[in-house]
């Protein structure tokens, strides 16, 4: 069920070996996306749950799901972009069906986050199944 982008990100984890390469990586990841609009950043987007701050902007066009999403967190803002390629470009029908605990532990993240990062990590993953179901 997942993507090639997310397949991608599975391949790269199996290569780096070491947890500091990997921490690096996800925040390069986040780096790497386009900041989220300020306009944007406003109650309605805040995802509750999460220790940082954490902005999720879904829209549904043509029945296809996407995001766009930033935290004040390098780590996290890393996760937005690992979400985002769990995700994006899906039909919205099928977001609800994708398990994202089990494509997530693939990578051995819910080993190596912090309590705190994991509830953040969750609360996130239900905004996106939230908004999605909300659109059927």
């Amino acid at each position: 069920m997942a993507s090639e982008a997310f397949e991608d990100i599975v391949a790269d984890f199996e290569f780096l070996e070491d947890w500091e390469d990997r921490y690096r990586y996800v925040i390069d990841q986040g780096k790497a996306m386009a900041p989220l609009d300020e306009a944007l950043k406003v109650p309605a987007t805040k995802v509750d749950g999460c220790a940082s701050q954490v902005w999720l902007h879904p829209t549904i066009e043509g029945g296809v799901f996407t995001f766009e999403g930033e935290s004040d967190a390098m780590i996290v803002n890393g996760l937005i972009a690992v979400l985002r390629a769990l995700y994006v470009d899906l039909p919205v029908e099928a977001v609800g069906q994708v398990d994202a605990p089990a494509e997530l532990a693939r990578l051995g993240l819910n080993d190596h986050l912090s309590a705190q990062r994991s509830n953040g990590l969750r609360a996130m993953i239900e905004r996106i199944r939230k908004v999605s179901a909300e659109s059927l």
